[in-house]
């Protein structure tokens, strides 16, 4: 597994492959990762030798005492800043990520360097952070759990007559208490029939004795996030919700089961939506199996039919089969796993058996 230490390997690699002079990071959560900057503002570039990360004054200070391994350098303009070191050091071939940096801002980089060949990278930055060290699951783990903490601690307040906007505001308020920085994102509190909007941010909606909700929360920690979903009924629901919640769950329990070092990612997607699909409930899951959860809520890797990927040791990613009917309401239950040598480990704290509150 890969170590702290070893992180800029993938930057010289990256480098070697491409035959790149110099490799420049626009990406904050992959600056971070390289370099350790915390702030909000900077630019890293990356050479076989070294390199240089650039941010202005209001960041000179704290770049000196956070970055690690490269020269700080302040500047009063980026792009001036960037073609002066650049062409400087000699550099012919200058790698960029492409999903980051605007046509407009390349246009305007091939400008003040003229003769220079720009390669776009679309991928290749942010696949350094796929497989995580010890340090970032220990983190990862801790975030995780402090998240779950703070579910099963509001779950006290989830009764008829409770507001969605209330309890998303008792989670975020539990989880700071708990010892996060920060709330992942913005969390998903959807009752009754609005937890057939995947994406239902919490609303001014009261709960309803025998329905469902649906959880999607997340805690941040040191710049890490967890993503846990959970879905609970307050009050009996009907058969078809339980009916529903018995084919998520047993399609997320098939999927995580068959994690293991070596299994084709779009297999895991596979497994939970064939499962979906032979109940009947196949179009109403539309999204994708999970995603990779570190620096980003969501990165790298991709868990659907798309990817082609496998997992390895060391990937964290999510595990979330959901099915959401219109006009009826939905199920969403989302774990977090860690991919260990022969299996995988939950991060993520909180039971999905059924919940009957």
């Amino acid at each position: 597994m890969i170590m702290l230490q070893d992180r800029n390997f993938f930057a010289r690699e990256c480098l070697q492959r491409h035959a790149l002079d110099v490799l420049l990071v626009t990406s904050l959560p992959n600056i971070r990762y390289l370099a350790g900057f915390t702030g909000s503002d900077g630019v890293l570039l990356v050479t076989p030798r070294g390199g240089w990360f650039l941010t202005d004054s209001r960041y000179t200070t704290q770049a000196q005492s956070e970055v690690n391994g490269y020269d700080v350098v302040e500047y009063r303009n980026k792009l001036d800043s960037i073609a002066e070191l650049v062409s400087a050091a000699g550099c012919r071939t200058v790698g960029f990520e492409s999903t980051q940096v605007s046509v407009a801002l390349r246009d305007e980089l091939a400008g003040k360097l003229p003769g220079l060949e720009l390669l776009p990278l679309k991928d290749d930055v942010d696949s350094f952070r796929t497989i995580k060290d010890a340090a970032e699951i220990a983190l990862l783990d801790t975030c995780a759990g402090i998240a779950s903490q703070a579910l099963c601690d509001v779950l006290e307040l989830v009764r008829p007559g409770a507001i969605e906007r209330d309890l998303s505001l008792e989670l975020e308020i539990a989880m700071k208490r708990g010892g996060a920085d920060d709330k992942a994102f913005d969390f998903i509190v959807a009752s009754g029939e609005r937890g057939a909007l995947p994406h239902g941010r919490a609303s001014d909606r009261a709960i309803r004795a025998g329905e469902l909700v649906t959880f999607d929360f997340g805690a941040r920690l040191n710049g890490y996030n967890s993503d846990e979903t959970v879905t609970v009924a307050v009050g009996e629901p009907d058969q078809r919700l339980r009916t529903i919640y018995g084919v998520v769950k047993e399609a997320h329990d098939r999927a995580i089961a068959a994690v293991k070092p070596g299994v084709a990612l779009k297999d895991l997607d596979t497994i939970a939506r064939s499962f979906i699909d032979e109940q009947g409930y196949g179009s109403y899951f539309g999204h994708g199996l999970g995603h990779g959860v570190g620096l980003e809520v969501h990165e790298k890797p991709v868990v659907s039919f798309r990817s082609d990927a496998v997992a390895e040791e060391g990937m964290v990613f999510t595990i979330e089969p959901g099915i959401y009917i219109p006009g009826m309401g939905g199920v969403r239950l989302e774990d977090t796993v860690v991919v260990e040598s022969s299996g995988c480990r939950l991060l993520t704290k909180v039971s999905k058996e059924l919940r009957v509150l």
